[in-house]
């Protein structure tokens, strides 16, 4: 009988304009949600400046966030196993902002 080989997965491979490469930077993150949609709002607050600006939105249905939310996980838990701990100052506050009362849907 022949063996057959399954194709290894090669991975995504993404499309990386030259003006998105850079990135944004962001110290701030804002999340939002209605029943059909996490919104993520990425900010910068610097000194001087009035009110943190944002930089980038991101919009993802409630599956996609939570397939992120594991990602994040992971990567922080390799992250940590590499570079040591991440401590959180005792000052770091979590920011939630309402988002229309979780009744608006698109």
């Amino acid at each position: 009988m022949e063996n057959k080989k399954q194709p290894q997965n090669q991975g995504l491979q993404l499309n990386l304009k030259p003006e998105i490469a850079s990135g944004e930077y962001s110290n701030l993150a804002l999340i939002t949600h209605s029943p059909s949609e996490i919104v993520l709002d990425f900010a910068r607050h610097m000194p001087g400046m009035p009110q943190p600006e944002v930089c980038s939105r991101i919009i993802m249905a409630p599956e996609h966030a939570k397939r992120l939310l594991g990602a994040l996980q992971e990567n922080i838990y390799k992250y940590e196993q590499q570079f040591g701990h991440i401590e959180l100052s005792r000052g770091s506050q979590r920011t939630i902002a309402p988002f229309g009362g979780g009744h608006g849907e698109a």
